[in-house]
């Protein structure tokens, strides 16, 4: 009975329009359509371009007269809100149309979530502890592991609602290091703090420079157990093996490392201010300031519709290895930075 009146009112509906519109229906809907398809294009493409950088003053503020923590924790908030408020909001576990099609912009997502749990983790186990035996703090043992919360997750909870807490807490964990009247909530700016958090970058930004550099798909001999005689693995491995990102995912790891690129050179611009002293007592500032640059050579504006896949010295570019040589050269800086801080 009730599948009746519903084929009834979708009659209703069919013969009215075609009262109306007569034998032009097909055309109206062809032309509703195709307008349709013109505003999710346009708002595509719109939403595919990477957000401006957090408009921040920390930076330029008075380091003697800063609270330490202040900036790598308003470096965090800022670049977690930027990227759930940029234009289209947070894209990644989109159902509907454009975000639904879209690749590109949830790849460069997946690159600045990395770096925000990341930079979470270490101000959870490290920053904000004084020594291993110590409490951690209660708003970043929140919000860290919202922050590792899946990121396609559209509802109950959608993984926007869960990344918003997190910010709440990290702003509340801001608050109480701005209050002299709270000694609970502490940064610690030391050389192995530091260091912790750099050999989790050096990880993350070796690996990614792998997957751009395995755009050739090129052999790569076999060195996982190198330097050590005694070292073994679960099963055999051949000595020589070819990797090779498939071709449908090679903008996907473009934009991933675009992402990761651009969170981590604002957490590092933030780090030179809350470890200013650190820096200068191992005459490395300039060696972080050299990542960033090379970090900023990341952000450059793609004037291509597309990602190229060149060969390394063929007619055509190949952007995932000029990107694996900003990344790389960065990654090496990283490591002369973390040996510098190691050093007394």
């Amino acid at each position: 009975m009730a599948l009746a009146k519903v084929s009834a009112f979708f009659q209703g509906i069919r013969e009215s329009l075609h009262d109306r519109f007569g034998d032009a229906l097909p055309k109206v809907i062809g032309g509703v359509l195709l307008v349709y398809l013109l505003v999710i294009s346009i708002l595509g493409i719109y939403w595919s371009f990477t957000p401006d950088p957090p408009e921040t003053q920390y930076f330029q503020q008075d380091t003697h007269s800063r609270v330490v923590g202040a900036a790598t924790t308003s470096a965090l908030i800022d670049v977690a809100e930027t990227m759930l408020n940029k234009p289209g909001g947070f894209i990644s576990n989109d159902i509907t149309p454009p975000g639904l099609f879209m690749d590109n912009m949830p790849a460069w997502e997946y690159g600045v979530l990395i770096q925000v749990r990341d930079l979470s983790r270490a101000m959870r186990e490290s920053f904000s502890r004084s020594q291993s035996q110590s409490q951690e703090d209660v708003d970043l043992a929140k919000a860290e592991p919202r922050f590792n919360f899946s990121n396609n997750s559209w509802a109950i909870p959608a993984s926007e609602s869960e990344y918003r807490q997190a910010i709440k807490h990290l702003k509340s964990y801001r608050d109480r290091l701005n209050d002299a009247k709270d000694p609970d909530a502490q940064f610690y700016s030391r050389a192995d703090n530091l260091r912790y958090w750099l050999t989790v970058v050096e990880s993350r930004m070796g690996s990614l420079s792998q997957r751009l550099s395995a755009s050739v798909g090129r052999p790569r001999l076999n060195t996982d157990l190198a330097n050590d005689p005694n070292a073994r693995q679960s099963t055999p491995a051949s000595s020589e093996k070819r990797v090779k990102t498939p071709w449908l995912k090679i903008d996907d790891v473009f934009y991933e490392a675009k992402g990761s690129s651009w969170a981590l050179m604002h957490f590092l611009k933030a780090v030179e201010v809350d470890f200013a002293d650190v820096l200068k007592n191992k005459n490395a500032t300039v060696s972080l300031r050299q990542i960033i640059r090379e970090l900023e050579g990341t952000q450059q504006s793609m004037y291509s519709p597309m990602i190229l896949n060149g060969t390394g010295f063929g007619l055509l570019a190949n952007h995932s290895l000029v990107m694996g040589s900003y990344i790389s050269r960065a990654n090496a800086a990283i490591i002369d930075l973390r040996d510098l801080l190691s050093q007394g």
